[in-house]
Parts: C-alpha cells; sequence; structure tokens
C-alpha cells in the first residue's frame, strides 16, 4: 500500500530488527514464490532433454522403495530430491506440483472459471464485498453484505474453514452450476442461488483515473496474458474521455510476469519503430532482441514510472527502457533486481518445471539482477537494505556493479542490482511502527461493518465530495480501536505516533471509498498523501521534466 505525506523520521537505534522483517516479510515471500507470480516468463519450446525421474535419480529411488527399512512417499521423495537439485541452480527455477500449476497458469492467463464475487471473512462467515460486475452472481442478484453461510449441501458459516477450501468449493468449469445459500440483513431465512460459472478475469491493471486535468494514473499489480489490454483500456479512456497528455505508471509491488506484456505496453510509450526495449541471452538460447513496433495509438507527453523495493523483472523491464532511453522519469527507490528469464515445461504428469534459461539486459546492456551466490544472503537483502539506512537516504543506496552505463541523453546508469530511480523517495518509517502494523489489518472488516450500517446514508456523496466532505470522526477512530481490541489487537491510541492515527484514519476513509465507489475510489483517497504520487505531479508540472535530473 502507498505511504501518507508525512516527513520520514530516522530509526530509533533502539528499533528492533524484528518490525523490518514484518515489513519485508510480504515482498520476500512474493519474490520468492514462484509458483504465484513468475520473474519473467517467456514461451517453451520442445527441449531435447530427459525429464526428471530418469537416469541415476530414478535408479537409486528404485533401490530406496525395494530395500529401504521403511515405507517411503515415492512421490514426495522424489519433489524434494528435485527442490533440492534446483535450489543449487538460482533461487528463480523451480518445480511446480500439478496442484500448484493450475493456481500459477491462473495467475498468468489472467482468468479463472468462478462465480465472480469478491468476499472475505467475518467472524468465522463468508460474507460477499461485492459481486464483479457483469459476472455471474452479480446476474442471479447476489448482493454486497450477503453472507455464503451454505454451498451445495455443506454448511460454511461458523466452521472456520479455510478461504483456500471456501474457494475451491466455488470455482469450477466453466457452464457447471453451483448451489450457494444466503442470508441476506436481519432475516434469517436463507435464501438459495443456482449460479452458472463462468470466466472470471483477474485484473492485472487496478486502476486507470486522473490525476489532475491532464495526468493519468495507472496501477498495474502484475504482467498477465491480459496486461497490455488492460493497460490500453486504460488509455484510451483516460485519452478519449479526460483528454490525458501526462501519465504515471505505478509499478510498485509488481513482482513482474509475461516479458512480451510489459515490451507491448514499452511500445505505447515509443512513438518510433526500432528502438530497443530489451533483449535476452542465455548459454543455450540466442541472444533476442525486443524493439518498438511504432504502434503508438494514442500520443503521450511525459511519462513517470513508479517503482520501489517490490518491484521485479518485468516491472524493471519496463522502468530500465524508459530510464536507458529518457523517455520519462524514474520515481521510488532502488527496486528489486532480478533480471533472469523462465521458461516453464510441462512434465508428463502434469507439473511443471520452471527453468531459468536467460538473463535480461536493459537498452543500454545493464544486467539488473543482484548476486545471488549466497541463497542465504540474497533472501535477506531487502532486510539489509532496511539496516543500512538505504531506504530513507539515496546516499545509502549500494551499488553492486560500478560499471558505467549511458543513457540516450549520455547519464549515467548502473546495473547489478536493481533500477536504481532517477528522483528518491524514502519510505514512511510510520509503517514500520508495531502499533500501525497490528492495528491496519483490522480495519477492512471494521469498514464492512461500518458499512452495513451506514450504506444509506453515504450513498448520497459523489466521489469529489465526499473527498472533501467525509472526515474520520474521534468518535468513529475511538469505535475502531475498540473493534479491534475485541477482535485481539493489544495496541492502544495512546501507543501510536500522531502520524500513525493519521495513516490509519487516511486509510480507514479510503476503505470506505472503495465500498462507495470501487477501486478509483480507494486509490484517488489513498493517493492523495502519497509521497512517490505528490513528487511525480511536481516534477510533472514542470515545463521540461527531463531537466530534473539531466547532469
Amino acid at each position: 500500500m502507498h505511504q501518507d505525506q508525512n516527513s520520514p523520521r530516522r530509526i530509533s537505534v533502539w528499533f528492533p530488527l524484528l518490525l523490518a522483517v514484518v515489513l519485508v516479510g510480504g515482498i520476500l515471500i512474493g519474490m520468492r514464490m514462484q509458483s504465484s507470480t513468475p520473474s519473467v516468463v517467456v514461451e517453451a519450446n520442445d527441449l531435447p532433454i530427459q525429464t526428471p525421474g530418469q537416469g541415476k535419480i530414478e535408479e537409486i529411488i528404485r533401490y530406496i522403495e525395494a530395500k529401504y527399512v521403511d515405507d517411503v512417499d515415492r512421490e514426495a521423495l522424489m519433489e524434494e530430491v528435485i527442490d533440492e537439485m534446483l535450489a543449487k541452480l538460482d533461487p528463480h527455477s523451480n518445480y511446480i506440483t500439478k496442484e500448484e500449476l493450475q493456481q500459477v497458469n491462473e495467475q498468468l492467463q489472467g482468468n479463472f472459471d468462478g462465480i465472480g464475487i469478491e468476499f472475505m471473512s467475518l467472524d468465522d462467515t463468508i460474507v460477499v464485498v461485492a459481486p464483479l460486475a457483469g459476472g455471474p452472481s452479480e446476474a442471479v442478484g447476489i448482493q454486497a453484505g450477503d453472507k455464503i453461510v451454505a454451498i451445495e449441501d455443506s454448511i460454511i458459516a461458523g466452521v472456520n474453514m479455510d478461504t483456500e477450501d471456501v474457494i475451491s468449493m466455488l470455482r469450477g468449469e466453466k457452464g457447471t452450476e453451483v448451489e450457494i445459500g444466503i442470508l441476506r440483513g436481519r432475516s434469517k431465512d436463507m435464501m438459495r442461488f443456482t449460479i452458472t460459472r463462468d470466466e472470471i478475469p483477474m485484473n492485472s491493471v487496478d486502476v486507470a483515473y486522473m490525476l489532475d486535468d491532464i495526468t493519468g494514473y495507472i496501477k498495474v499489480n502484475r504482467f498477465s496474458a491480459t496486461t497490455y489490454e488492460e493497460f490500453m483500456k486504460g488509455v484510451e479512456t483516460l485519452s478519449e474521455k479526460h483528454k490525458m497528455k501526462d501519465l504515471v505508471i505505478d509499478l510498485r509491488h509488481n513482482p513482474g510476469g509475461y516479458l512480451q506484456q510489459a515490451t507491448n505496453i514499452l511500445s505505447q510509450l515509443f512513438d518510433d519503430k526500432g528502438s530497443l526495449l530489451v533483449y535476452t541471452e542465455g548459454r543455450s538460447v540466442n541472444r533476442t532482441e525486443y524493439e518498438s513496433t511504432g504502434r503508438a495509438f494514442y500520443e503521450l507527453d511525459d511519462v513517470v514510472v513508479l517503482i520501489d523495493e517490490g518491484s521485479a523483472s518485468a516491472s524493471e523491464i519496463l522502468a530500465g527502457a524508459v530510464q536507458d532511453h529518457d523517455r520519462g522519469i524514474v520515481i521510488g527507490r532502488r527496486s528489486f533486481g532480478k533480471g533472469l528469464v523462465q521458461e516453464q515445461y510441462k512434465l508428463r504428469d502434469g507439473s511443471a518445471l520452471r527453468l531459468t534459461v536467460a538473463r535480461y539486459y536493459t537498452p543500454s546492456g545493464r544486467s539488473i539482477q543482484k548476486d545471488y551466490n549466497d541463497i542465504n544472503e540474497y533472501e535477506s537483502e531487502l532486510v539489509a537494505r532496511y539496516e543500512n539506512g538505504e531506504m530513507e537516504s539515496k546516499d545509502k543506496m549500494t551499488i553492486a556493479d560500478s560499471t558505467q552505463y549511458f543513457t540516450d541523453n549520455g547519464r549515467v546508469v548502473f546495473g547489478g542490482g536493481g533500477i536504481m530511480p532517477d528522483i528518491f523517495v524514502p519510505i514512511d518509517t510510520t509503517l514500520m511502527e508495531d502499533g500501525y502494523q497490528e492495528l491496519r489489518q483490522y480495519i477492512p472488516q471494521f469498514v464492512f461493518r461500518y458499512m452495513d450500517e451506514n450504506r444509506k446514508g453515504l450513498q448520497e456523496y459523489s466521489l469529489p465530495q465526499f473527498s472533501r466532505d467525509f472526515h474520520i470522526s474521534d468518535a468513529l477512530f475511538t469505535d475502531f480501536i475498540n473493534y479491534a481490541h475485541e477482535e485481539g489487537a493489544v495496541s492502544v491510541a495512546s501507543d501510536l505516533s500522531y502520524e500513525a492515527a493519521v495513516e490509519l484514519q487516511a486509510y480507514i476513509k479510503a476503505r470506505v471509498a472503495k465500498h462507495l465507489f470501487g477501486d478509483e475510489g480507494f486509490y484517488s483517497l489513498w493517493n492523495e498523501n502519497d509521497p512517490m504520487v505528490k513528487e511525480a505531479l511536481r516534477v510533472l508540472q514542470s515545463a521540461d521534466p527531463l531537466s530534473e535530473i539531466r547532469e
């Protein structure tokens, strides 16, 4: 989530390392768990090689099965051997089980088959946050606030069912039916709906809206098979309806995905044909160059790309090309540093091997892959950035490779450890306060309860009116603190700094806006005080934004 505008305060020397670990934990997991979203993926060709399970490994496992003192699980043993083998290569080559592969493909393909709802678990009950527009649940009349208490013949309310189990029951092949039982409002009578599953898009573009009269904002959360199409729909709307001239592309916490989707988007940013966008090369893979197509459907003036320590691979490809060609300005903090290309090969039993086959290089020739010779250091590198102060000061940014590369305008840039931003924006240390971190997690549930009782009175607002006139009162904030305590929080209001309290109130307001106006409501409120967004707008107000970074 974005940070607010309060100036960062230096962390006390007594501040425990644990908080830094908590803060970056999600990023580390997202970067390491390649079964969720890969770094950069290209189409795989058939390989004339043996598949895992042949040769010496298979021979040893047969001996174990035949002679070992205890019974063994052959499949579990094989998977462990494969995982251990791949771990010796690099952090991003991995084995994907048959069961995991469906989820991986859904995230890359950008869709799945289901009933089309956004839901959350509240007091051991599944509550519909919103039916997806145009989806099968909306078509049969499912409403926000409905409580799903039964799926087919199974009662799921009050049994503390895992979210993954609920998802598994609701998803299914397109065209199949599922019956769900709903409690609505204060009624105790269960309503039953039969829903025909359909293809549901998994949006990789969270939102596209105008920051001001001429500046558009598009938030891309990953690069799936539909990202370019989604991105261009946003550009089309902003250009034709709102006369957008400048564009801010937000790639913060975007872990990557399909390389081709990133290069397609870059072609919209470059109106000339043949500009080198990125190239890939490996031991057994010849150099492949990706160039702009010259098909920029909408004219854009100035471009800003936002990155942070969670921006990886395809995100870094996009930011690197913009930077190397001086097409725009990169704002934020040093990106993750993942410059490896994987190909995915399906194995005979339905599982898959994702293997690193090449490195990618930005147009100036930079490899931004950080060192992975020591896997433990690689996995803790983000924590090290917090410890050495890099997140708070650009002077502490580490240059892993001192080789100088040059942009089109002759500016010096570096590789070897992520994309260095043209303009540095420090992290807001409010996000590291333990009280803030604990209380923030209770806001979605609290806001849902609040909306359940106050939705009618709030629906009269337009988004501009809501932004201007709706405020989080002291009484409402106290209600939230009390609710968090009832749910198990130990932090109290007096534990919070003034900045942390303001941040929590801003998040409550943004979540209310999401219920009323969707993602545009959330982001337009949340971005009002976001330091990177504010810096982007400041730079774009210059008659010549690139003059801000010329050496």
